[in-house]
């Protein structure tokens, strides 16, 4: 996601910085999500992308916070988490927004799908259309 941000000329006006939260351990060390979230809910639930944006906008200090979770594949989805789900969330002081997704495609087609989805809604924040689905 911050390389599709960075892409554009002027990015450093924009983009503060990132976290690539791969294991649990990281995302609690960098971002602050509970090891009791995790544990109660797993890694890819909307629960813990919600978490990882507020906790990435909290440690940056930034208007919003983006997080992406998912199932990119090939190998590692269940019948309750199977390839492709992903939840993405953008989190400001005030306000979350959060999105469930079920994508096709290989593994790259789901990570680019989910990272165009994540922008889609953190635009969907800023301009305020959509639904804010937590307050």
């Amino acid at each position: 996601m911050a390389g599709r941000l960075a892409d554009r000329p002027g990015s450093s006006a924009y983009l503060i910085g990132g976290f690539i939260t791969y294991a649990n351990e990281a995302k609690t060390d960098e971002v602050g999500v509970p090891e009791e979230l995790l544990e109660r809910v797993g890694a890819v639930s909307e629960e813990v992308a919600v978490a990882m944006a507020q906790g990435a906008r909290g440690r940056l200090g930034t208007t919003y916070g983006v997080s992406t979770t998912g199932v990119a594949g090939p190998d590692g989805g269940t019948p309750e988490k199977p390839v492709g789900l992903v939840h993405v969330a953008v989190a400001s002081a005030d306000r979350v927004w959060h999105r469930r997704l079920l994508l096709d495609g290989d593994r790259a087609g789901v990570r680019a799908d989910s990272v165009t989805q994540a922008l889609d809604l953190l635009l969907e924040a800023i301009t305020g259309r959509g639904q804010v689905v937590t307050t």
